[in-house]
C-alpha cells in the first residue's frame, strides 16, 4: 500500500466519521499494519493537503476530525439563522471554576463564587457532557468531586487542559477564569452531538464534517448553536 492509498483511506474514514476518531480507531483500517507513529506522519501530511481548504484536519482530546474553519463560520450561518438560546452567566462561570481548579466539589465552587450553586446547574453540566463526577473527597460527608471531560476539550477545540488560555495570576477570580475561557480569544468549540444539548459554548464553532458533507462540507443543521451569557438573578450569597 502506497503513503497516497494510506491518506485516502484516512481522509474517507474521517470525514464519514461521526465523532472523532483515535489512532487505535484509526489502525483498525489497517488490521494493525500501520503504527501510531507512522499514523501521524499521515494525518500530518494530510493535515497539510487540507491547509488552503474551507475545513480543516485538527486534532481534539479524543482524535482527529475534519471541521470548517472558524473565519467561515459567519457564511455557514446564514444557512441556519435560528436564534441561539441563552445561557446564565452563572452556569458559565461555574463550568470556568471546575475547567480551572478541578477537581472541585460544589463547596468549593460557593466558596469561590460567594454564592449557593443551584444542583440543577451542574445537572446542566454534566447532561451536556462537559462535566462528570469523578470521586469523592475524602472527609465529612464525603462530597463529589467534579472535573471537566473529553467532550468539553473537544467542543473547545483542544488537545489537553494545557491549552486552556493561561490566567496572569494563579489566584486569578471567578471574572478572569470567565474571561479567559470565553473571551474572543479563547479557543472556539465545536457544535455539540447531543441533540437536546441546552448548553453550548459562549463564542462561535467550527463544525464537524459527516459522511454526508463529504462532497460539500457546510454546518450541520442539527447542530447546537453558540448560547450568550446572561446576568443570573436566581443564585442566593452564600451565608
Amino acid at each position: 500500500m502506497t503513503s497516497a492509498d494510506a491518506k485516502r483511506i484516512l481522509e474517507t474514514a474521517l470525514i464519514c466519521a461521526q465523532q472523532p476518531m483515535s489512532l487505535r480507531e484509526l489502525q483498525v483500517l489497517f488490521a494493525g499494519e500501520l503504527g501510531p507513529d507512522t499514523l501521524k506522519s499521515l494525518l500530518l501530511e494530510l493535515q497539510d493537503d487540507w491547509a488552503l481548504r474551507g475545513v480543516e484536519l485538527v486534532p481534539v482530546a479524543s482524535g482527529w476530525r475534519f471541521q470548517s474553519r472558524p473565519e467561515l463560520r459567519e457564511y455557514l450561518d446564514r444557512l441556519h439563522p435560528e436564534k441561539p438560546p441563552k445561557y446564565t452567566r452563572a452556569t458559565l462561570e461555574t463550568l470556568a471554576i471546575i475547567a480551572y481548579r478541578q477537581p472541585v466539589t460544589r463547596g468549593d465552587m460557593e466558596d469561590i463564587r460567594g454564592v449557593t450553586i443551584n444542583s440543577l446547574l451542574l445537572k446542566q453540566l454534566e447532561d451536556r457532557g462537559w462535566v462528570e463526577v469523578i470521586g469523592h473527597r475524602e472527609t465529612v460527608g464525603r462530597p463529589a468531586l467534579y472535573a471537566t471531560t473529553r467532550q468539553f476539550l473537544d467542543d473547545l477545540g483542544l488537545q489537553s487542559l494545557d491549552q486552556l488560555p493561561v490566567l496572569e495570576d494563579a489566584a486569578e477570580p471567578v471574572p478572569g477564569m470567565f474571561e479567559a475561557l470565553a473571551g474572543d480569544e479563547a479557543p472556539v468549540p465545536t457544535a455539540g452531538q447531543a441533540e437536546d444539548a441546552e448548553v453550548a459554548a459562549p463564542s462561535p464553532e467550527p463544525e464537524p464534517v459527516t459522511g454526508d458533507e463529504a462532497a460539500a462540507p457546510m454546518v450541520d443543521a442539527d447542530a447546537a448553536p453558540p448560547v450568550a451569557a446572561e446576568d443570573d438573578t436566581e443564585e442566593s450569597p452564600t451565608p
